[in-house]
């Protein structure tokens, strides 16, 4: 049983954050492929409304050892929700939805994305030590660490490679600066 986190980036579900356990059969690589159930029902059409369980099956008919592998069944977690399949659907309303009233759609897929980012910080019910553990930004506790990654710069001639100065990174943004002159340094 092995516990996950998916983050999408883009498209409908952009910003989802969906927690998911990836459960392999005991005869794996043998046996039938892996099922993968999200912790929350998601309301997409290829997961189940009452179970949240994704249509693996749907992209692995017969598990093949030779040519299937644990990897590609996360990359096809995170493919549907990219490229919406509405055939032969394990949500029947979410497919009508899509296929008939995207707006009404795109709603229901806010109101998902906006679950999945509440429930996030609720405690996991695991014993496994290394499960991915959220708790909400805490700035009293995180503001010193963000101020001293702030002031940091990479340097070629400091022990650490790394100085007091300019980030590289736009703040509040992802966007990278040019590269200084080292001239200018």
């Amino acid at each position: 049983v092995w516990h996950g986190v998916l983050f999408i980036r883009q498209g409908l579900y952009q910003e989802g954050i969906f927690r998911f356990i990836l459960t392999i059969p005991e005869n794996f690589p043998d046996g039938d492929c892996p099922s993968l159930v999200f912790s929350f029902p998601v309301f997409h059409p290829l997961v189940d409304s009452s179970t949240g369980e994704l249509d693996v099956k749907r992209a692995f008919p017969k598990w093949r050892k030779s040519a299937n592998h644990i990897w590609q069944v996360l990359l096809y977690a995170r493919r549907v929700f990219y490229k919406i399949d509405t055939k032969l659907p394990w949500n029947k309303e979410a497919a009508s939805l899509y296929d008939n009233e995207p707006e009404a759609f795109r709603k229901e897929v806010l109101k998902t994305v906006s679950a999945s980012k509440e429930k996030i910080d609720e405690p996991v019910k695991s014993d496994d030590p290394h499960i991915l553990r959220f708790t909400p930004l805490d700035p009293s506790v995180h503001e010193e660490v963000r101020k001293k990654m702030m002031s940091m710069q990479v340097s070629q001639n400091e022990p650490g490679g790394v100085k007091p100065g300019l980030s590289w990174m736009k703040p509040g943004s992802v966007q990278i600066f040019a590269r200084e002159d080292s001239a200018s340094a």
